[in-house]
């Protein structure tokens, strides 16, 4: 019998499947209580942590089990809303290297300004979901984020799958709604333009500062000086849940293995013949019966690359055919 057998464009499908799971550790659904950290949320000096970002985790940071779920920052274009780093360095702060940082991210320079729905604000509210907490990108439709009474969530429902391609991924626009479906019929439904965007890809939101601090928006009071303001702690102080799924795309490779009645019905173990060649087992002359317990999937240069084990085996001789198949994921 042969030892190989190639297989034709038919044995082989390949499929791709998305996966769900909630962004939260322990599969938690909602977020509905903000843990913060005294240790990383610390104000007292310029370059402190705290300036930059405040991590949010599950639970009490002081315990073991405690995991980061996301952060928050606060951004200012000229700096404003945090204290300069040094005594005449204006605008030189922690407020003015988060905006730098990320519309360096999505726009590839530090000369655009983020704009939402035709508005240019000064300032941005960052949330940057941590990487351990999502597979390959967010899922689109699954944000709701309720600051103080007001649901925001994305627009991908609503705009049927319609992306901006940026650097940093796609990019939806943050509305008022629930589930990917914008409520109402204006995307801008403050007067300071849009809530913010959604970079579902990188795994970040970025709020409207304006938006924020308008009395139709948010209404939350942003200080915008050069003093500290922890713009970003007033800001998650009116998280009241955060709801959000991330996914993931599995692609599968199906072998369709096929053993027909004239193969496989002998082995090739040593112990089945004797120093002359003869057959040890006088029965597998006429009637030889074998067993299929593994299947090795091997490349034109036969180096075994995968190795499927079967439940039980399977009776292979000249009267029976098997079907077996194979899944890889990946």
């Amino acid at each position: 019998m042969a030892t190989y057998t190639r297989f034709s464009p038919d044995d082989v499908v390949i499929t791709t499947e998305k996966v769900f799971t909630s962004t939260w550790s322990n599969n938690t659904n909602e977020l509905t209580t903000v843990y913060t950290s005294s240790t990383q949320a610390d104000f007292t000096s310029p370059t402190s942590s705290g300036q930059y970002y405040i991590e949010v985790y599950n639970a009490d940071s002081s315990l073991s089990t405690s995991e980061i779920q996301y952060s928050i920052s606060y951004g200012h274009k000229a700096g404003s809303g945090s204290e300069d780093i040094n005594t005449g360095a204006d605008g030189l702060n922690s407020s003015r290297a988060i905006y730098s940082q990320y519309r360096s991210l999505v726009y590839g320079d530090e000369t655009r300004n983020f704009s939402f729905n035709g508005t240019t604000p000064d300032d941005i509210i960052v949330i940057n979901v941590n990487r351990a907490r999502y597979k390959q990108s967010l899922r689109l439709g699954s944000l709701n984020l309720t600051i103080g009474t007001t649901n925001l969530t994305d627009d991908s429902v609503t705009r049927s799958g319609s992306a901006v391609l940026t650097n940093a991924g796609r990019q939806y626009n943050i509305v008022s709604g629930s589930s990917g479906i914008m409520s109402g019929s204006n995307l801008s439904q403050t007067d300071s333009g849009s809530y913010g965007l959604f970079y579902p890809d990188a795994g970040f939101i970025i709020l409207n500062g304006g938006a924020v601090n308008d009395s139709s928006g948010l209404s939350i009071a942003l200080t915008r000086t050069n003093t500290e303001a922890k713009n970003h702690e007033a800001v998650l102080d009116e998280f009241a849940s955060f709801e959000l799924d991330t996914q993931e795309n599995i692609s599968s490779q199906f072998y369709f293995v096929r053993a027909k009645n004239k193969d496989f019905n002998y082995t090739t173990n040593a112990s089945f013949i004797d120093s002359n060649g003869n057959l040890n087992f006088t029965s597998m002359v006429d009637n030889p019966v074998t067993y299929i317990t593994t299947v090795g999937l091997y490349n034109d240069a036969n180096e075994l690359l995968a190795v499927a084990k079967l439940s039980q085996p399977i009776t292979k001789d000249f009267t029976k055919e098997a079907l077996i198949k194979v899944k890889l994921d990946y």
